[in-house]
């Protein structure tokens, strides 16, 4: 399978990009632009949060990472 092109640049992404607001369960939080240690450039958020069970508040850790698509061979 053909990988697909990175439809920007790693330079461009990181000059431009802008933090993006998630939505988790209704807890708002914001994943940050950002390169990683792979090469791959994207989306980062880590924190905490409380979701609700069955009534019962439920704290959880939260971590995601947003990449884009082909941007580990990006120039």
């Amino acid at each position: 399978m053909a990988k697909s092109p990175c439809p920007i640049s790693r330079d461009d992404f990181l000059k431009q990009a802008q933090p993006i607001e998630i939505d988790i369960a209704g807890v708002k939080m914001t994943a940050n632009p950002r390169q990683f240690s792979t090469g791959s450039f994207g989306w980062y958020l880590t924190g905490k949060a409380t979701l609700t069970v069955n009534g019962k508040p439920i704290p959880v850790q939260v971590g995601t990472n947003l990449t884009v698509i082909g941007s580990k061979d990006a120039g």
